[in-house]
């Protein structure tokens, strides 16, 4: 099948498409270069690929891979990765097996019809990545198109990548001949600046590439790359928000009286901040409308890609509370859907680092202010806690440690970034905040959820400076200082303990989780400074807390 011009004169687009699938060395394909949005939706559709819904988003499923495939993802280790990444961390693979992968991608793609998109991972111009994506199915090209930068049109003349991403659901890796765990993919050269994903249909896998390929290369150029949101006051009073999936990250930092600069993934250059994405990849399973009005209002605005959400096949209505596909529904949009979003994508030194933890074990408190050695080990740590019911198994809260918020993501060993963020906190004064978005009162099934009413009060009053001008207690077990008031906030709910029916209980979880918190940094001690180390929780020192209850 051909979708040129019919049997005449090949278009640009396919003359273009044609150099890049050249270049790469495939033979026998026919590649569309840099299809617009509109194109990209009425193929999509055309083939079969999703389903239009009522309001224009495209609807389509991903099959049995429904999210990230970490276990399948692999890096090449030769002599310009191995001693630069984290291989206690990443699987690895040898540069022949790669190369017989790659023999095997180029076949798979004679005879195909692709579509070949030249876009910028970066926001800022001195650091962005012009990166090449190669995408078997137009709702990928639709997907990576709004996730990515497209770049102006005078952009494209002459533009030249600097790593290729080729995606093709269809193929199906070899255990055996590719040295890999499944029919399933994610393979990383970056001496051959490549990028070969297969066997799923998980659009993220392509985003969290061109992340993964970033948080390689930018350290080297002393960037911090982060896994986080940001946003920014009228005054240019930068905020970033780290934290794993469900503490909030999305929905805190989506806050209409200030500028959304993104929402998942930023870089903190010599100058100040910058979005890689050029759009937001949301959960939409159980999406409340009155929380984040914002993102709802995408599920019916054309072009939003909806990957795994339950529609009605008759009147095209969506069901978001419905998890039969997957809990992890997600939606796809550019920024510009987003009312207050920034039009650059950048944005000054922050001064606020706030790090987000759903805390189901219901010891921590809703806010504390963290000294820049506390703010390097808690970063280190990367805690949050899963809730009963979450995964098969989990029948109570259990921690989830991942390091830099993002481990998965992270190719060189933590401390780099940890140090690099260390720096950058000392280097521009930057207040740094813990908020606990998890439990109050008790664990997860004792206890409630701690009031958003309060969160979105403690944060704003950290970020306008307010409360950093409050009398602060230290927490005894994790050291941190906790604020004794703060307007709008019931002063129990700021004291953990007051807040349990038996403080004995809370005693003996407060202890449990820092044995765990001591646990899991064991593997970074070597690494850090003796304050970081001292930034440890004190376990059995929780019935200290006696005194400032009563």
């Amino acid at each position: 099948m051909t979708l040129g011009n019919g049997g005449g004169a090949p278009s640009l687009d396919v003359l273009r498409g044609g150099e890049a699938l050249e270049a790469l060395g495939v033979t026998g394909a026919t590649g569309y270069a840099n299809w617009n949005e509109e194109r990209l939706y009425e193929e999509a559709v055309r083939r079969g690929e999703g389903e239009i819904a009522r309001g224009g988003a495209l609807v389509v499923k991903t099959g049995e891979h429904t999210g990230r495939s970490a276990k399948d993802k692999f890096i090449v280790r030769d002599g310009e990765s191995e001693n630069a990444i984290w291989w206690e961390a990443n699987a690895e693979i040898t540069p022949d097996q790669f190369q017989t992968l790659w023999d095997d991608f180029r076949a798979h793609m004679s005879g195909m019809d692709l579509f070949v998109h030249d876009l910028f991972g970066g926001a800022d111009q001195t650091h962005r990545l012009p990166v090449r994506v190669v995408t078997e199915f137009a709702w990928h090209g639709l997907f990576i198109r709004h996730l990515l930068r497209r770049p102006e049109l005078s952009e494209l003349d002459g533009f030249s990548p600097e790593f290729t991403i080729v995606n093709l659901p269809s193929f199906r890796a070899d255990p055996a001949r590719h040295g890999v765990r499944s029919n399933t993919v994610i393979a990383l050269d970056f001496a051959r600046r490549l990028v070969l994903i297969g066997g799923t249909s998980y659009a993220g896998e392509t985003k969290k590439s061109v992340f993964s390929i970033l948080n390689y290369l930018l350290p080297a150029k002393n960037v911090m790359p982060m896994h986080c949101s940001v946003n920014v006051g009228d005054e240019d009073g930068a905020a970033v928000f780290f934290g794993l999936s469900g503490t909030g990250k999305t929905t805190l930092s989506a806050d209409a009286s200030r500028t959304l600069i993104g929402d998942d993934e930023h870089g903190w250059s010599p100058d100040g901040l910058f979005n890689f994405e050029g759009g937001c990849y949301a959960k939409m399973i159980r999406l409340d409308p009155k929380a984040e009005p914002e993102i709802f209002a995408t599920t019916t605005m054309w072009g939003t890609v909806l990957e795994n959400v339950v529609m009605d096949p008759e009147t095209r209505v969506l069901d978001l509370d419905d998890d039969t596909l997957a809990e992890n529904s997600r939606g796809a949009y550019p920024l510009h859907a987003i009312p207050n979003v920034s039009e650059t994508g950048v944005a000054g030194h922050p001064k606020n680092i706030i790090m987000l933890t759903c805390d189901a074990f219901g010891v921590m408190p809703p806010i504390a202010k963290l000294t820049p050695e506390q703010a390097m080990y808690h970063f280190l740590s990367g805690y949050t806690a899963k809730v009963a019911g979450t995964e098969k198994g989990v029948t109570e809260p259990t921690a989830t440690f991942s390091t830099c918020f993002g481990a998965p993501f992270m190719p060189r060993h933590p401390s780099v970034y940890g140090e690099l963020l260390g720096k950058l906190i000392e280097e521009h004064g930057v207040n740094c905040w813990l908020v606990n978005t998890g439990w109050t009162g008790g664990a997860y099934g004792e206890g409630s959820r701690m009031p958003i009413k309060a969160t979105r009060a403690l944060l704003n009053a950290a970020l306008d400076g307010s409360l950093s001008k409050a009398e602060f207690r230290k927490d005894s077990v994790f050291g941190f200082d906790v604020p004794n008031s703060a307007p709008g906030v019931d002063a129990n709910i700021l004291n953990p303990r007051a807040t349990w029916a038996e403080p004995g209980a809370y005693d003996a979880q407060a202890d449990r989780l820092a044995r765990m918190f001591v646990d899991n940094f064991g593997k970074f001690e070597a690494y850090v400074s003796d304050g970081v180390r001292a930034a440890a929780p004190q376990p059995a020192k929780a019935d200290s807390f006696t005194e400032a209850a009563e």
